[in-house]
C-alpha cells in the first residue's frame, strides 16, 4: 500500500468560464467539485494506476465530511484526523478562451498541539503497512514548519519510504529528513540553492546540489517543456508531447504519483520518469485534478522520451 498525506485537505471546485474577466458577472456553465489537496490528487492517480492506496491528512467541519464522502464515491480508502474548524475551499477558474487558470485558496483550519500529535500517530500507523508515504502540500496554521522532517523519522521507523512535495520553509526543513523524492518546480529548486534565475544549466546545478544533501531523487517540472530530473546521481531530461491543455492544476501531483508507483514496482529510473510524465500529461487533458485514466496514461507513454544527459 501507498499512503498519501494531505495536511490541508480541501474541496477543489473548478469553474469552466470562457472569456473570464475581473469585475464582471459570469454565469458558470460547467462546474466540478471534488475532494482535493495535493496528497488527495496523488492518491486519486495511484488508485487509477490500480495500486492500493490510503488517503490521510487533516479534515474539519462540513467540508471535511464532503471530502470523506467524495472519496467514498471514488472508492479511495481514507483515514483522516478530524479537527475543529472548517476544511478549506479552493477555487480554480479556467478560462478556455485565454488558456488561463485563476486560483483562490482558503486558509483552512488551525491545528492544536494535540491535533499535530494525533496526525503523527496516524502516520505511524499507516506507515507500518505501507511501502511509501507521500506527504504533499502546504502545512495548515498551527502546524510547525518541522512537521514533515519529523514525520520522515517516524515513517522510516515503521519501515516505509518518505516522499515529499511541498515548498517554502516546509521544503527547506523537509530536505533535512532526506526524503526519497522531492518535486519542486524550477523556481523552488533554485531557491534551495540561493539563486533566482531559471535556465537549464542553473537548474541542473541546483538538482546536483540537492542530491548531495541526501535527497536521492529530484524531479523538477517544467510545464509543457517536460522535466529535468536527478535520480540515483544521474541526470535526465524528460520530453512530453504537445497536447490541448484543459487544466494544469494537479499535473505535478499526478507526476509524483506515477514516479512513486514506478518505484514501488521496481521500475528503472527512466521508466519511473516516463510513467510520471504520462500521468502529469494525462491530468492536463482533464477538467479536474488527478482524474486520469489508465488507458490514456499507457497511450501517452508511447510519446514520452527520457534521455540521460549526465
Amino acid at each position: 500500500m501507498i499512503t498519501t498525506v494531505t495536511m490541508n485537505a480541501a474541496i477543489d471546485k473548478t469553474y469552466i468560464t470562457p472569456a473570464f474577466s475581473i469585475d464582471k458577472l459570469h454565469r458558470v456553465q460547467e462546474m466540478y467539485a471534488f475532494a482535493g489537496g495535493k496528497g488527495i490528487n496523488v492518491a486519486r492517480v495511484i488508485h487509477a494506476l490500480k495500486e492500493p492506496v490510503t488517503a490521510s491528512g487533516i479534515i474539519a467541519g462540513y467540508n471535511g465530511r464532503f471530502i470523506e464522502a467524495a472519496l467514498d464515491q471514488e472508492g479511495i480508502p481514507h483515514q483522516f484526523v478530524a479537527v475543529q474548524g472548517e476544511s478549506r475551499l479552493c477555487l480554480a477558474i479556467t478560462d478556455t478562451t485565454a488558456g488561463t487558470v485563476t486560483e483562490l485558496l482558503e486558509a483552512g483550519p488551525t491545528l492544536t498541539e494535540e491535533d499535530v500529535a494525533q496526525m503523527k500517530h496516524t502516520i505511524a500507523q499507516l506507515a507500518s503497512s505501507s511501502t511509501h508515504v507521500v506527504m504533499s502540500g502546504s502545512l495548515p496554521q498551527g502546524c510547525p514548519t518541522s512537521f514533515y522532517r519529523d514525520c520522515m523519522d517516524i515513517i522510516r521507523e515503521q519501515g516505509a519510504i518518505p516522499v515529499l512535495d511541498t515548498s517554502g520553509d516546509a521544503l527547506i526543513s523537509g530536505i533535512e529528513g532526506r526524503p526519497l523524492l522531492i518535486k519542486p518546480n524550477e523556481h523552488e529548486v533554485l531557491k534551495l540553492t540561493g539563486r533566482d534565475q531559471a535556465d537549464d544549466e542553473l537548474i541542473l546545478e541546483a538538482i546536483d546540489a540537492v542530491m548531495k544533501q541526501g535527497v536521492q531523487n529530484v524531479v523538477v517540472s517544467l510545464g509543457e517543456h517536460g522535466a529535468l530530473a536527478g535520480m540515483n546521481n544521474r541526470i535526465y531530461r524528460v520530453t512530453i508531447p504537445k497536447v490541448e491543455v484543459v487544466n494544469t492544476v494537479g499535473s505535478g501531483d499526478s507526476m509524483i504519483a506515477g514516479v512513486v508507483v514506478g518505484d514501488k514496482r521496481g521500475l528503472l529510473p527512466e521508466e519511473q520518469l516516463m510513467l510520471g510524465a504520462a500521468c502529469g500529461t494525462a491530468n492536463a487533458l482533464t477538467p479536474a485534478a488527478g482524474m486520469v485514466s489508465l488507458s490514456q496514461v499507457q497511450e501517452l507513454m508511447k510519446s514520452i522520451t527520457v534521455q540521460q544527459i549526465n
